[in-house]
């Protein structure tokens, strides 16, 4: 089975931030899909396909994850480590997108070989302009590599 390049998971806590940038993202309209989940531990249960995510029909890999920092439970650092330490999910770009401006996220993100660092403006049209450019660069100007997970 084949990840899906078009296919983007976000990982955020706060639903009218995900509902947001899902809104935006399909004005954008090149993703095929994009599920959300709200915490640490629903995103690696979607990507391990544990629990209710067990079908991965319905829950593919994605080709794209926006991943925030700041989660309840498992942090979204803790979600890219996992996601970068795993051989079959590494290559999945990972943003980190999130309303930190912490030096230190930063760092940490990078460290954890996080793809990009972007954080979130805080008018709904900055959002929206930086979601598109996000949309046009991952699913329009980037090659991903094709992987077989």
């Amino acid at each position: 089975m084949y990840y899906e390049p078009l296919n983007i998971l976000l990982v955020e806590d706060e639903e009218a931030h995900a509902e947001l940038t899902k809104r935006a993202i399909r004005k954008a309209g090149n993703a095929n899909r994009v599920d959300i989940v709200y915490d640490g531990e629903q995103a690696l249960d979607y990507l391990f396909n544990h629990k209710k995510f067990t079908d991965k029909d319905r829950y593919p890999v994605p080709g794209l994850i926006l991943l925030d920092i700041k989660l309840p439970g498992i942090d979204g650092i803790d979600v890219l480590q996992r996601i970068k330490g795993d051989p079959d999910l590494k290559r999945i770009p990972v943003i980190m997108l999130t309303t930190s401006e912490r030096e230190e996220d930063v760092v940490r993100s990078y460290e954890h070989y996080a793809n990009s660092y972007l954080t979130k403006p805080v008018w709904f049209k900055e959002f929206e302009k930086k979601i598109r450019q996000i949309d046009f660069y991952w699913m329009i100007l980037n090659k991903p590599p094709i992987l077989k997970v």
